[in-house]
């Protein structure tokens, strides 16, 4: 049974840093300006032997009804009804504040356990600040610095009062004896990352997949920070969709923590498998546009595009077939790419967007048989063959998959350095069509057949 923890206090406390240090990585962005997290983000937390779902919150803070820091402060409150346990931590630097007090009694009419942890402990003025926290009535405050990684084995003991004994394996098994099928690995979530530019409906959209207000929306752009990770089952199938901030061009960012969320979105796309680029119906396939689409082929992810707030574009029935010429034209290195009309507000075809997602993961997956690829081979090669280069002819021997996510071909030839690019974009744009690889990135490789007389030592002259 899984024991989820949910890490709460006012903003600028530490509270994303010490959900860093629990789960091991830099999942959550860190700035010391006050309000950085916004929406709750979910992850596997581990303090020595301890195992737990830690959520991380946005700041408890007071705004009118309707805001975006009152809808903040609700997502706050749904955590903790998720929660089993409390960690509430206040800035023993700074001291207690009225809305830490104000927000320990929020903590106690949660009626869960709370763990008082009092952050930025290091040195003599945080010590002083942590004993400052008596006053709030929630037990001896856990000293620690989520920082340098200080007290947490207090922080440790603490929890393993709270958390229900670990169940007592009968038999010890080494995970590496476990082979998975391939019905095993098609069960996995599809991991999918929506990118594109800022206020382009992403967030919209996973509410919608969701059925709930999961994530922060506002028609101010940059509204999402954070790349949230959200699970989902749709019709069967597993994915684990990530939401991600709003990319724009390099020259227009400014600020630290927009570069922050950008890298953040960056890294979304890295550990993703299907990345879906969200554009505006009202807006033309523009060079930012380009350039996310280009970064996505350059990382070997598939690749779906989504035509967004379609409900706004009645009459307008042939932009998607504009839009399509031009991203053929434009990005050739992803012909054929899916291009789906949808409406994350009002969930017109969603279905159509899941559908293209899933093809193209199968795409993106595909392995092709060897006697059939070298069947190809022989046949392009044959239709066109390779130029001479400085009056000597290249000499493509044979072909074959090195591997597939995306799918990778290695070609064995005479001379590799001497092949144009012209002619590798022509056997992936044939091999494009032959094997029906619509819109994922093909990669191929070249390697020199070994000469068998290389070894010998030649004649000498006269």
């Amino acid at each position: 049974m899984s024991f989820t923890i949910a890490i709460i206090g006012r903003p600028n406390v530490g509270k994303s840093t010490l959900f860093n240090r629990l789960v091991g990585q830099k999942l959550a962005l860190v700035d010391d300006t006050p309000g950085v997290t916004r929406d709750r983000r979910e992850g596997a937390g581990k303090l020595g032997d301890l195992e737990f779902t830690l959520i991380d919150t946005a700041g408890l803070d007071e705004g009118p009804k309707g805001s975006l820091t009152a809808r903040m402060q609700e997502q706050t409150e749904t955590a903790i009804g998720l929660a089993d346990a409390l960690l509430f931590v206040i800035d023993a630097r700074a001291g207690l504040t009225p809305n830490d007090r104000a927000f320990a009694d929020f903590a106690r009419r949660a009626d869960k356990p709370v763990v008082l942890v009092a952050n930025k402990s290091e040195g003599k003025h945080g010590a002083v600040g942590a004993m400052e926290s008596y006053a709030l009535g929630l037990g001896d405050p856990i000293q620690i610095s989520a920082e340098h990684g200080e007290g947490l084995s207090d922080l440790y003991d603490a929890l393993r009062d709270l958390m229900p004994e670990p169940p007592v394996d009968v038999e010890d098994f080494d995970d590496d004896d476990i082979i998975e099928s391939e019905e095993d690995i098609a069960k996995r979530p599809i991991r999918v990352a929506i990118v594109g530019r800022p206020n382009a409906g992403k967030s919209t959209m996973i509410n919608h997949l969701l059925g709930e207000e999961r994530l922060l929306t506002s028609d101010e752009a940059g509204t999402t920070r954070d790349s949230i990770s959200v699970e989902l089952n749709f019709k069967g199938r597993e994915f684990r969709f990530f939401d991600t901030a709003g990319l724009r061009r390099r020259s227009r960012i400014e600020e630290k923590l927009e570069k922050l969320s950008v890298a953040d979105a960056l890294r979304a796309v890295r550990f993703a498998e299907v990345v879906v680029l969200m554009m505006e119906s009202q807006s033309k396939f523009e060079e930012q546009d380009l350039r996310i689409a280009s970064l996505i082929e350059r990382e070997g992810r598939a690749l779906v595009i989504a035509v967004n707030k379609w409900d706004l574009m009645s009459g307008k029935a042939n932009l998607v077939n504009d839009l399509r010429t031009d991203v053929d034209h434009l990005l050739p290195q992803v012909k054929g790419v899916p291009i789906v009309a949808v409406s994350g507000l009002m969930g017109e075809g969603i279905d159509k967007l899941m559908k293209a997602i899933e093809d193209s993961y199968a795409v993106w997956n595909r392995r092709v048989p060897t006697a059939s690829l070298n069947r190809w081979f022989e046949q392009a090669v044959d239709n066109n063959p390779p130029p001479a280069v400085s009056g000597r002819r290249l000499k493509l021997n044979y072909v074959t998959q090195a591997k597939a996510r995306p799918p990778s071909f290695i070609v064995f030839c005479s001379r590799a350095d001497a092949v144009p690019e012209s002619y590798l974009r022509y056997l992936v744009n044939s091999m494009r069509t032959f094997f029906d690889l619509p819109g994922t990135p093909i990669r191929i490789m070249l390697r020199e057949k070994a000469n068998p007389f290389a070894h010998k030592r030649k004649r000498p002259t006269r």
